[in-house]
Formats: structure tokens, C-alpha cells, sequence
């Protein structure tokens, strides 16, 4: 049993790392939050002043502000619907003996381990390109037009890039889930006449209910600030077709040069994205509890 001393001795070694990450996050945000009520333009230095809270006004008001909300919130639904449900059915299908087993399971995985720049680059370049990409060659050969995905489907390009890239990682931890599953259960059931659909409804899901709790959550924190994708495809564009709430700061902060209203649209999306944070944590608890 740990005495006193010991725990003020453990409390006393473990503080330099604590500190340091806590400076490592408050300075940064300290900065951040000063910026947002000054009006900083890099393209005049020196020129700072006092403005309150217009940066806010300026940026909640702004329209594309509500473009990149309704953008980010359909991209966050859309890649957890693709890969929960996607990431469901590959686990049942890992979780089934066959030849190559493992082979498969590495291959089904690897695209996580992919940076998300060098996967947009790759789906930009090898795949949604409308003159040398394979999804045009794939339609010039059934006789149809080339399809231009980033310039007509700009936002369900970006979803399908990002959901390429989480759907192994919500299939690694659905098969870990899966692979706990009671087979005792399952035989029970399926000798007391259970269809397959009806063992799927009643006993696997009611399983994979915590597990697919958890990959919401991570991949929600994850997904509120996907950037590299929509910078290296789309440019958040056409317009404001597939920016969301981090392309837009960017956009304000190094592309109009606007520090404070990039500022302020920073400490927008951190409060935007606490609050959702602090949802699924109550959500999630309320179901791990159950």
C-alpha cells in the first residue's frame, strides 16, 4: 500500500512532464486569445489596435462561417456513418476463418498508417483525376463521360478520402470487440432456430455497442480538424463547397492575412469543438455505465 511520502514522491516526479504540457497548450491558446481582439494584419506591421470583440461579430456573421459549419458537420456524420457501419461488416468478415487470414487483416489495416497528405495526393492524382485517373478510365471504357469529382462532388470526395483512411482503424477495434463475442451464446441461439440476421440484431450489435461508442468518439476529436486533405485537394473550393470550420481559419489567418479574425475563428472552432467533446463524454459514460 502506497504511503504518503511515496505518493508526494510520485506527484513530485511526474509534475515536470505535467507543466510542460500544460505550457505546451496554454501558451499557445493564451496567444491565440489575445490575437482575436486585435486587428492584426500581417500585411501591416506594426499597425495592432484594440478592436473587442468585432473579430467575432466579423467571423460568426461572415457567410462562408456558416457554410464551413453545416461543411464540417456533414463531413464528421458522413465519415462516421462509412465507417462505422463499414467498419462492422469487415469485422465480421475478418473474423471468419479463411486462407490468408492474416495477410488480409494487415492489408485491410494499412491504410491507416498512410499520412493523410500522401493518401489525398494519391486519390487526387491515381484515382478522381477526369483525364489519367483510373475512375475515368474505368468510364471511358463503359462509355460514359469522365466524372470530375473534386470540381462536382468536392465534399464527397474529401468524405470518401477521409473515410478511406479511419475505416481500418474502427474495423481494428470492431474486431477486437468482435473477437470477445460468448460463441457459446451464439450456438445457443442458432440451436434454438435463430436466423443469422436475427443473431446479428440481438446479439452482435448489443456487443458492439461500447466498441462503436468509442470509435465515435475518437474519430469525431479527429475529424473536427481535418485539414491536409481539403488543402491538398479542393483548396476549399469550389467556393466554399468543401471548406470547413480549420480550412477556414487557415483561409483567414495565411491567406487574407487576417490574424485576428483568424484568431477569433480559432478560438471559435476550440469552443465548438469542447462542446461537442463534452456531449459525447456524457453520452459515452451513460452508455459504458449501462
Amino acid at each position: 500500500m502506497a504511503t504518503q511520502h511515496s505518493k508526494t514522491a510520485a506527484r513530485l516526479m511526474i509534475s515536470p512532464a505535467v507543466i510542460l504540457l500544460f505550457l505546451w497548450m496554454i501558451v499557445p491558446l493564451s496567444m491565440t486569445l489575445y490575437f482575436s481582439f486585435l486587428r492584426y494584419n500581417l500585411l501591416m506591421p506594426g499597425m495592432e489596435s484594440f478592436t473587442g470583440w468585432d473579430n467575432y461579430y466579423y467571423f460568426l456573421t461572415d457567410p462562408a462561417f456558416s457554410a464551413a459549419l453545416t461543411n464540417t458537420i456533414l463531413l464528421v456524420v458522413g465519415v462516421l456513418l462509412i465507417t462505422v457501419v463499414g467498419g462492422v461488416l469487415l469485422a465480421l468478415l475478418l473474423d471468419q476463418p479463411f486462407w490468408g487470414q492474416g495477410i488480409v487483416r494487415v492489408l485491410v489495416i494499412a491504410p491507416f498508417f498512410v499520412m493523410p497528405t500522401v493518401s489525398a495526393l494519391v486519390w487526387k492524382n491515381m484515382f478522381m483525376n477526369p483525364v489519367n485517373g483510373m475512375f475515368a478510365h474505368i468510364a471511358r471504357g463503359l462509355g460514359l463521360p469522365p466524372f470530375d469529382f473534386l470540381s462536382q462532388a468536392p465534399l464527397a470526395s474529401i468524405i470518401g478520402i477521409v473515410a478511406w483512411q479511419w475505416l481500418p482503424f474502427a474495423t481494428l477495434i470492431l474486431l477486437t470487440a468482435l473477437q470477445s463475442l460468448d460463441r457459446e451464446q451464439m450456438e445457443a441461439a442458432e440451436m434454438d432456430g435463430a436466423s443469422a440476421l436475427d443473431r446479428f440484431i440481438h446479439i452482435t450489435v448489443p456487443h458492439l455497442t461500447r466498441a462503436i461508442t468509442v470509435v465515435v468518439l475518437i474519430q469525431t476529436i479527429f475529424l473536427l480538424g481535418v485539414f491536409a486533405e481539403i488543402l491538398v485537394t479542393t483548396n476549399g473550393g469550389p467556393g466554399t463547397a468543401s471548406t470547413n470550420i480549420t480550412y477556414l481559419v487557415y483561409a483567414q489567418s495565411l491567406l487574407n492575412y487576417d490574424v485576428g479574425g483568424g484568431s477569433a475563428g480559432g478560438i471559435v472552432a476550440v469552443v465548438l469543438a469542447n462542446i461537442v467533446a463534452i456531449f459525447l463524454m456524457r453520452m459515452i459514460g451513460k452508455n459504458l455505465d449501462a
